[in-house]
């Protein structure tokens, strides 16, 4: 096999009926598990019949279409909502819910966006909300008490703790397959609505157990304070990494307390196009991203931003978005949501706050190539119970919270009340109040979503400049191997390659050097790495 492999044409060949895996070897290795029709390796099912039904609705048309994978955006509002689902769907139960939040949390108690939306639902939902920053910890201690888990549980794919697949998932969560595979999803139309990618990510050992929160292809990028280079009277010409460090260094006037960069390690890995986990070779073999030019060379150009003193001091000690905010580092790399949640932050007190991408660039100069993020980076989950009366209402409430835009439900999940949360401009956008700033933050979303839609028009111009970039950078996107595969990774691998995260900061920060790094390979490689590489190389071979 010479080609990566193709989700699309993956899931095609299982849909077909084609015994793409199936070597017992492996199914012992991975721990799986054969049972009638249907046969897994690393999780994944050799059938398709645990996948919900994907019905497309379409309530509004795209004034910047999707473009291979980019998110639809909208700037206009509709003229009418259509609300998708009749009434309140709740029995007047309560539930909890567990989500991170990168900003503040708003208040539990009297926040009337919240008030709306539990009256729209038919039922309380209260969020226990964590600090994103820690909720990996958060979420690893909550998972060591399962009795007192939150009914619903949101899990970032980057929080994912060892052993989630073989023995969180299915002794804590509610298997999901029995009440959306196929075509009993469309009873929940707003569920139908999500892409099957989304699905299939959320899927562990041939089972539905997530709720996802589907995302475009492209989710990161590298951000400037344009206002601040406004003010210096600075016009940024980037065209390659040195460019880059040029113009931070350039930024850089610790006198005034204004660094040019934070920790830039996700920018080093998108300009030197830095594989997810695996890169194919012409061969048709794999190697870890660790073992790439492209990694090396990225960890060459973030040490060089450092020994540049460009970064600012406190680097290590305080939260990245709030230095951007406050104006004390110019240019930061984040991810594509931040954008929005930003403007939301930050406009309240400083009206004139912005920020915007650089274009897409090659470290050296040429084209990049982006690799395609998976399908959802966060999906939630149910607790487990026998109670099947109440995994139904939840899934009522999840067929809300994942109305699309064009809804009522979206509407108001998105701008909270009319008269309340926004008002109506001229122009018919909304216009955020203040206390909208202080009762809505993302919430809801980290649950469930539909298809994720580029809506954010309370920003004037975010929609236009946010999609325009999005579709140029979709136009570089190229889906890496094993693209949107939901995999099960031995539990004994889980943590071999933790070392690379602490080796990227030393190295990074002059503290080690490149041939730490070669040692550290050496190293993974006898720790489980070359056995990883196989189980990986059998399910490609296999397919």
């Amino acid at each position: 096999m010479n080609a990566p492999i193709n989700r699309r044409s993956f899931l095609g060949m299982l849909a077909a009926g084609a015994a793409v895996v199936g070597v017992p070897s492996l199914l012992t290795a991975c721990g799986g598990t054969a049972s009638t029709g249907s046969t897994n390796v690393g999780g994944i099912a050799t059938t398709t019949d645990h996948l919900p039904t994907y019905v497309p609705i379409t309530y509004a048309e795209p004034d910047y279409p999707s473009v291979n994978g980019s998110l639809p955006g909208f700037e206009k509002i509709p003229e009418e909502f259509v609300q998708s689902v009749d009434a309140p769907p709740g029995k007047g139960s309560s539930f909890t819910a567990m989500t991170p939040l990168w900003g503040t949390p708003p208040p539990t108690t009297g926040n009337q966006y919240y008030e709306a939306v539990n009256e729209m639902l038919g039922s309380t939902l209260t969020f226990q909300i964590a600090d994103g920053n820690e909720y990996g910890t958060t979420l690893a201690t909550a998972l060591a008490a399962p009795k007192d888990l939150p009914d619903w549980v949101s899990v970032p794919t980057w929080n994912i703790p060892p052993r989630f697949a073989s023995e969180v998932v299915p002794n804590v969560f509610q298997d999901l397959t029995p009440y959306l595979a196929g075509d009993k999803v469309k009873k929940w139309p707003n569920l139908a609505n999500i892409p099957t990618a989304a699905w299939s990510y959320s899927s562990f050992d041939g089972k539905l157990y997530g709720l996802p929160f589907p995302t475009g292809v492209i989710n990161d990028s590298i951000f400037y304070r344009d206002d601040i280079l406004s003010e210096l009277g600075i016009t940024p010409d980037v065209k390659n990494g040195q460019d880059l460090i040029d113009l931070m260094v350039e930024l850089t006037d610790p006198g005034a307390k204004r660094y040019g960069a934070h920790d830039m390690w996700t920018a080093a890995t998108l300009i030197h196009s830095v594989v997810p986990k695996w890169k194919l070779t012409d061969d048709g073999k794999l190697l870890h991203r660790v073992e790439t030019d492209e990694y090396r060379e990225a960890l060459e150009w973030n040490a060089a931003v450092f020994a540049s003193g460009a970064v600012h001091p406190d680097v290590d000690n305080t939260w990245g978005k709030q230095l951007f905010w406050d104006g004390e580092v110019v240019v930061i790399n984040d991810g594509l949501g931040s954008w929005h949640e930003n403007l939301a932050q930050m406009l309240g007190t400083n009206p004139n706050w912005s920020q915007t991408p650089f274009p897409p660039f090659g470290a050296d100069g040429n084209d990049p190539t982006y690799y395609k993020g998976n399908p959802c980076s966060i999906f939630s989950f149910l607790k487990k119970t026998d109670d099947e009366a109440r995994v139904t209402e939840l899934l009522d409430l999840a067929n809300v919270l994942a109305a699309p835009f064009g809804t009522t439900e979206y509407d108001l999940i998105a701008n909270g009340v009319e008269g309340v949360h926004f008002t109506r401009g001229s122009d018919g956008l909304p216009v955020p109040t203040e206390l909208a700033a202080s009762e809505i933050q993302p919430t809801y979303m980290f649950l469930v979503d539909g298809p994720e839609a580029n809506a954010k028009v309370q920003y004037p111009g975010f929609v236009k400049e946010s999609s325009e970039f999005t579709q140029l950078a979709a136009s570089y996107a190229v889906e890496p191997v094993f693209w949107g595969l939901q995999i099960s990774e031995p539990d004994q691998y889980a943590s071999i390659g933790q070392p690379f995260e602490d080796l990227e900061k030393d190295i990074s920060r002059g503290r080690k050097s490149l041939s730490d790094l070669d040692a550290a390979i050496e190293t993974w490689r006898s720790a489980g790495g070359e056995e990883l590489r196989t189980f990986y190389q059998g399910i490609l071979d296999e397919s």
